[in-house]
């Protein structure tokens, strides 16, 4: 190193205050009530897990109890069942209208 180098960096040391580099002890309390929150994320995310049940699957043996004495004898329809039953008898929106000679839909070059 050159003799100007030396002396570009002895004036650069001495021009720097004393507190540069130097964490205050507010960032230490920050650090510390930061690492205190994770802990108690933690802690609680653990009960929250250990509450979770090994399988989401449905029992298949769990037994249905009726609502009212009337569906012991005569069981109602499934949930479902009504939407269902009207999607079945609705058209289907993307087929076209049938041909009534085969029963197949009409195509485009056939008259």
């Amino acid at each position: 190193m050159t003799a100007s180098t030396v002396a570009f960096l002895a004036a650069a040391e001495q021009q720097l205050p004393e507190d540069v580099g130097k964490a205050p002890p507010i960032g230490l309390l920050l650090i510390v009530v930061l690492l205190i929150a994770v802990g108690l994320l933690v802690r609680s995310m653990t009960t929250h897990l250990k509450r979770i049940p090994p399988s989401f699957d449905a029992p298949e043996d769990a037994v249905r109890v009726p609502d009212d004495a009337s569906e012991l004898v005569d069981p109602g329809p499934q949930p479902g069942e009504t939407l269902l039953d009207s999607l079945r008898r609705a058209p289907r929106a993307i087929e076209p209208p049938r041909d009534a000679d085969d029963g197949r839909p009409d195509a485009p070059g056939r008259s």
